[in-house]
């Protein structure tokens, strides 16, 4: 019987469980943590001014103002025109997806597994599937928008079982 392996994610911890049949009881096989997200983003966070920045001065003038920085006229204070395209948390979170799915890439090539479960939070599992080699793809057996990271492997078993027994209606 071919091997299936159930990944369980989050942005913050991704969890491998193997199953060799459906009897036996999930064996749990890895446990990622995102580092970057438990951090607070006081900690991540290094743009920062400086005590020479106009903005610190008493009168915020001088100094040289950065690309897309605009004046307010109107309400007297600086506004920006920059957004990033990612925040630091969806940053750190495109960073973990790519972590776990180097994971499930190396495995797949080594064999470890023929199928593949995913149940992920909703922002994590569409980040997930970009990073996604195509071969590892092929063997993905189904996907779930849920996150199941603090269950235990009988309860996540349990919720899989119930969301199949759902679509199979």
């Amino acid at each position: 019987m071919p091997t299936t392996w159930i990944l369980s994610a989050n942005n913050g911890r991704a969890r491998f469980f193997a199953e060799s049949t459906p009897a036996e009881p999930l064996q749990e096989i890895e446990d990622m943590i995102n580092s970057a997200a438990q951090l607070r983003t006081v900690d991540t966070e290094t743009d920062r001014l400086g005590p020479r920045a106009a903005g610190d001065s008493r009168h915020s003038v001088g100094g040289h103002q950065p690309a897309g920085f605009q004046h307010n006229a109107q309400a007297g204070a600086p506004t920006s025109m920059y957004q990033p395209a990612q925040t630091p948390d969806q940053h750190a979170a495109d960073l973990f997806a790519r972590d776990v799915a180097a994971y499930l890439l190396k495995a797949q090539n080594d064999g470890r597994y023929q199928q593949l479960l995913i149940s992920a939070s909703p922002d994590f599992l569409g980040v997930l599937r970009t990073k996604l080699d195509p071969a590892v793809q092929k063997l993905v057996k189904a996907e779930y928008n849920k996150d199941y990271t603090h269950s235990t492997p009988q309860q996540l078993r349990e919720q899989l079982n119930a969301h199949q027994a759902k679509t199979a209606e």
